[in-house]
C-alpha cells in the first residue's frame, strides 16, 4: 500500500493518522482462514431477532481482559486472530434466549460462548461456557465428552460429528429456556438437555454459575487459531416473573395466600431428637398456634413482627437449591436455617448478608458485599449438597462450595437432613418468593 504525505496541512496530519491506524489493525494479525467475501453468506435478520453485531464495529459489546488485537471486524465477520482474544460481552443482560450465529474455525481453533455469563472471572465456572472446537483436531483427540464443539463445558456433553471441517463456515443455534439448554448445529440438535438433571457432585461444586438465570452472552476467544463469526442475531424471550410461583422444577414453599407448609419452632435437632413422637406432635401444635399470631400474609408477603420465634418448613431436606426474597430494616438481623441449623446470615452490616455466621473452622464472611440498600427486596440462591453450602446474593457469588458446621453439637458433621428455617431475632422481617428444588445427589 502506497502513501502520499501532506506536508503543512491538519487535514493530511489526520488522513494520515488515520491511515496508519488502519493499517495497523491489518497488520495486527495475518488470517489463517481463506479470504471473506464480504457479501457471501450475509443473511437478513431473522423476525423476532435482533442483530447484535453490524459488521463494521463492535458495538454493543465490552471487552474484559482483551489481549493482542482483541476482536477485529473484517468484511462483515467479527474475526479472533490466534494472538487476539478476551471476553467480549453484550451490553445487555439476558435471560431466556435463542442466539444464532455462523463461524468458522481454522486448524485446532478453540473458542467459546458464554452463557448468563457474569461479566467477570472464568465463564465456564462462574456462568456457562458453549464449547467452539475443531474437533478433528488430533490435538484435541483425548479430551473428555462434556469438552467437545457444542458442550455446555464439563456439564452437557454434545452428540460429535455435527461440523463441517477447519476453515468451512458453521450454522449454529443455542437456546436457554429456564434451566433447558439446546444447542443446534447445521440443523442438527447436539445437545438437549435439563441443568436440573446435573447431579454428579464435582460438578455442582466446579460450575456454581450453571444455575444463574440470566447473565451476558459473549465470545470467549483465545488462541492456539483462529475463529470468525458473522450473522450474529439473538430473540429475548425474557418474561417477568410472577410472585410466589415456582419456576420450572422447584416447588413453592410459600403460595402467597397463608402458611400452609409452616409451623412453629420447637427447640434445637438434639433436643427434639429426644422428644417421644407424642411429644413433638404436641409441642409443634402449640408453637405453630403462636408462631401464626406473629407471622402472617400481607398482600403476598411472610411478615414477622418480631415477637415470636423462628418459622419452619413442615417437611424435611436433604440436598437442595433454595430461592428466597427478603427485606429487612435498619439495623435488622435475620438468617435462613438450613437442615435446622444456624445459618445463611441476613443482616445490615458492612461485611454483607450471606456467609455461614456460625463457622467457626471454615469461612464465616460473604466474600463481598452484595446486598441491596436496606429496605429493598434481596434474593438469596442457596445450594446445599452435603456439608458444602454456595450462596448467590442479588447474583453475586458470595460462598462458594463451603463447608457448614454443626452449630448444635460442633463434634459431629452438619445433619444429613432437616428443616428449614425463617430465623428470628426481634425484628421485623419480610419474605416471599420461597422456592426449593430437591437434588437427587449420587452420594
Amino acid at each position: 500500500m502506497r502513501f502520499r504525505l501532506f506536508k503543512g496541512s491538519l487535514t493530511g496530519a489526520i488522513l494520515l493518522l488515520l491511515l496508519a491506524s488502519n493499517l495497523s489493525t491489518c497488520l495486527a494479525f495475518q488470517s489463517q482462514l481463506s479470504p471473506i467475501d464480504p457479501k457471501e453468506g450475509m443473511k437478513k435478520t431473522p423476525k423476532g431477532f435482533v442483530r447484535l453485531f453490524d459488521g463494521k464495529t463492535t458495538e454493543g459489546w465490552h471487552l474484559d481482559g482483551g489481549h493482542g488485537p482483541g476482536y477485529v471486524p473484517v468484511d462483515n465477520a467479527l474475526v479472533v486472530p490466534s494472538a487476539g482474544g478476551g471476553n467480549l460481552y453484550t451490553n445487555k443482560m439476558y435471560s431466556d434466549f435463542v442466539f444464532r450465529f455462523d463461524f468458522r474455525v481454522a486448524k485446532a481453533g478453540n473458542n467459546g460462548i458464554g452463557l448468563r455469563a457474569p461479566g467477570g472471572g472464568d465463564t465456564a465456572y462462574m456462568g456457562m461456557e458453549c464449547q467452539v472446537l475443531d474437533d478433528y483436531d488430533p490435538v484435541y483427540a483425548n479430551l473428555m465428552p462434556g469438552q467437545y464443539h457444542g458442550s455446555i463445558y464439563r456439564v452437557l456433553p454434545a452428540k460429535r460429528g455435527s461440523t463441517k471441517p477447519a476453515g468451512e463456515w458453521n450454522e449454529e443455534e443455542i437456546t436457554a429456556i429456564g434451566r433447558h439448554i439446546k444447542v443446534k448445529v447445521n440443523g442438527q440438535v447436539i445437545v438437549d438437555g435439563d441443568l436440573n438433571s446435573v447431579t454428579d457432585l464435582e460438578t455442582l461444586a466446579d460450575h456454581p454459575g450453571m444455575l444463574r438465570d440470566k447473565g451476558f452472552i459473549g465470545f470467549l476467544g483465545h488462541g492456539p487459531a483462529e475463529v470468525q463469526f458473522r450473522n450474529i442475531f439473538v430473540k429475548d424471550l425474557s418474561k417477568p416473573e410472577k410472585e410466589n410461583t415456582a419456576p420450572k422444577g422447584f416447588t413453592a414453599l410459600f403460595n402467597g395466600k397463608n402458611l400452609t407448609g409452616w409451623k412453629g419452632l420447637v427447640k434445637s435437632p438434639p433436643e427434639r431428637a429426644k422428644m417421644s413422637t407424642e411429644q413433638l406432635e404436641a409441642a409443634i401444635k402449640s408453637a405453630t398456634e403462636e408462631a401464626l399470631k406473629h407471622w402472617t400474609v400481607v398482600d403476598g408477603v411472610i411478615v414477622y413482627d418480631g415477637k415470636n420465634d423462628s418459622l419452619c418448613t413442615i417437611k424435611d431436606y436433604r440436598d437442595f437449591e433454595l430461592l428466597v426474597d427478603w427485606k429487612i430494616h435498619p439495623k435488622g438481623d435475620s438468617g435462613i436455617y438450613l437442615r435446622g441449623s444456624p445459618q445463611v446470615q441476613i443482616w445490615d452490616r458492612v461485611e454483607g448478608s450471606g456467609g455461614l455466621y456460625n463457622n467457626q473452622k471454615n469461612p464465616s464472611n460473604p466474600t463481598k458485599n452484595a446486598d441491596n440498600p436496606v429496605g429493598q427486596w434481596n434474593r438469596f440462591r442457596i445450594v446445599m449438597v452435603g456439608d458444602k453450602v454456595t450462596v448467590y446474593l442479588n447474583d453475586q457469588l458470595v460462598v462458594h462450595h463451603v463447608t457448614m458446621e454443626n452449630y448444635w453439637e460442633r463434634n459431629k458433621p452438619m445433619y444429613r437432613t432437616g428443616q428449614l428455617e425463617l430465623q428470628h431475632h426481634g425484628d421485623a422481617l419480610y419474605f416471599k418468593n420461597i422456592y426449593v428444588r430437591e437434588i437427587n445427589t449420587k452420594e
